[in-house]
């Protein structure tokens, strides 16, 4: 990967008045830059601070100077490429796993997991590994699936639960929770069956917290599951190997979504909204309501708006309080 030769980002007081500090402690030569506040050279390295508070970084010792400088020194904030020596842990082997199709109405649930360590992650360093859901493209979710698969050192899995399998488990489990907390185990049972891929092993396997007990997946997990450490948290997806599995999950879904479409001959919008409404109801008269459950999750209301289905009453939720116990 080639250094950065140029950098900008925005600056407090306090950074902005601790980075100026820093240039006049290293003989930096200040110069005038107009609607800059302050602006030094020295070696291959040019810096400008404007007035509206943008750092403006220029030159060949750009990367270095975020890395040892900017980064440890005034921001005290990973962004660049310093995050290993602020935090080891972020270089630790791991599985990182994720669901896509959640949400949508039309479409299957994917989950996908994958394993990263030291070498697969300097690899992607700039390639733009992030949340899925941050990405707007498919065709750039397809480029960064195809990268992670390829990657070397990378494993991965992916179990697809087409519609009728969902609409099944579903009906089994009563509970989108459960469904995915028994995809999650099944994926990182997959991942550690393919341990000997792993080098070095993984120490955890980190997945997004979706339901309000972290039990529900742990019980989930299977013989090989319970071998590892299991981390569920919130925004989860911030770590490079959840991501990762985000990206995975996601083309997955995308792509058997447009097996579907064109199957079928349709348009079957993302989400759940007056778009997949209308879908919904166009599906039902082509295709009959029996056929619904083959491109659709039937637990959805919309399943019943397009069957022309009486809706069962919203239920307001209420946080329930421990009574108080009468005083003597």
């Amino acid at each position: 990967m080639k250094p950065l030769t140029s950098y900008t980002c925005k600056l407090t007081e306090p950074n902005a008045k601790a980075l100026e500090a820093h240039l006049r402690a290293h003989d930096f030569e200040f110069r005038q830059v107009p609607y800059a506040r302050f602006a030094g050279a020295k070696d291959n390295l040019n810096v400008v601070f404007y007035e509206s508070g943008k750092l403006v970084l220029q030159g060949k010792g750009t990367q270095e100077f975020i890395e040892f400088v900017l980064e440890p020194e005034i921001l005290k904030e990973a962004r660049v490429g310093y995050e290993a020596v602020l935090n080891p842990e972020l270089l630790v082997p791991r599985l990182g796993v994720d669901e896509s199709g959640k949400g949508d109405f039309f479409g299957p649930l994917c989950i996908a997991g994958v394993y990263i360590n030291e070498k697969v992650m300097k690899a992607w360093k700039d390639a733009g590994i992030r949340d899925s859901k941050n990405i707007s493209s498919d065709k750039r979710i397809w480029e960064l699936a195809e990268l992670i698969q390829k990657t070397p050192g990378c494993v991965t899995s992916v179990v697809p639960v087409g519609n009728e399998a969902y609409n099944r488990l579903y009906t089994k489990m009563r509970s989108v929770n459960t469904l995915l907390a028994w995809g999650h185990a099944r994926v990182i049972e997959n991942l550690m069956g393919q341990k000997q891929r792993m080098n070095p092993p993984p120490v955890r396997a980190i997945s997004d917290q979706f339901a309000s007990k972290k039990e529900t997946v742990a019980k989930a997990l299977m013989s090989l599951g319970r071998e590892i450490e299991l981390v569920q948290s919130h925004k989860a997806e911030e770590d490079m190997a959840v991501a990762a599995a985000s990206i995975l999950a996601r083309n997955e879904f995308v792509t058997r979504l447009g097996d579907l479409e064109k199957q079928y001959e349709m348009v079957f919008p993302k989400g759940a909204s007056a778009a997949v409404d209308k879908a919904a109801k166009e599906f039902v008269a082509r295709y009959g309501a029996e056929n619904l459950g083959k491109v659709a999750k039937l637990h959805f209301r919309t399943a019943l708006r397009a069957q022309g289905l009486p809706e069962p009453p919203k239920t307001e939720w209420r946080k329930s309080f421990p009574k108080k116990t009468a005083e003597k």
